[in-house]
């Protein structure tokens, strides 16, 4: 039987004006959310509290669009929110750029061309997963809510699950939307869940 450390419930952050048109954004006080952004944590919220779970904390990524829909949930659990150094990929001179542009640019290499000035995705992922399991060690027994980028979400899934880095971007993570994860001893993981969005 698999002893369970820790669960963290990974919540994306609502949508922002640059998430609706696909813009990179590696800023970290703008955007904020726009009225779509926060109606999807508002959903999000009522998802929570219908399921009635308690949860140990809330920690949050730094950014602005992160600390909102943070705040947002800690409301609804009357907890204060802890903020951790869980950035977003840094894309450096990619900042600003569309998605678009760039799979027009380098095509489906974009995923793991290693920007100028910015991170390539495997050093992304070892960040993330190197404060991930931190978070783990620090929250053994508890229930946690991480609220984040898709980017770091589909990062968790990848280790998780074993995906190669060259496949992870095709596990769909939208903003506004739940992922849990459980993580257990003997370094080994289950996604309960991902990409659940309240409607």
């Amino acid at each position: 039987m698999f002893k369970r450390k820790c669960k963290i419930t990974f919540i994306t952050h609502g949508a922002t004006v640059h998430t609706m048109e696909g813009i990179i954004c590696d800023t970290e006080k703008y955007p904020k959310l726009n009225e779509f952004g926060e109606e999807e944590v508002e959903k999000v919220c009522e998802y929570l509290e219908k399921r009635a779970v308690a949860y140990d904390t809330i920690y949050t990524s730094a950014s602005a669009r992160c600390t909102q829909t943070a705040q947002i949930i800690a409301k609804l659990f009357k907890k204060k929110i802890t903020i951790i150094d869980l950035k977003a990929r840094n894309h450096g001179d990619w900042h600003g750029r569309s998605y678009s542009d760039l799979y027009d640019e380098y095509g489906t290499r974009a995923i793991l061309q290693k920007p100028n000035n910015g991170e390539s995705l495997e050093e992304f992922n070892s960040r993330v997963i190197s404060i991930i399991n931190n978070l783990v060690e620090e929250n053994k027994g508890n229930r946690i809510i991480v609220v984040t980028t898709p980017d770091v979400v589909q990062a968790a899934i990848a280790s998780a699950l074993e995906i190669s880095p060259s496949n992870q971007s095709k596990n769909l993570i939208k903003t506004g939307t739940l992922t849990q994860i459980s993580y257990f001893e003997d370094d080994w993981a289950s996604v309960i869940y991902s990409d659940y969005m309240p409607i």
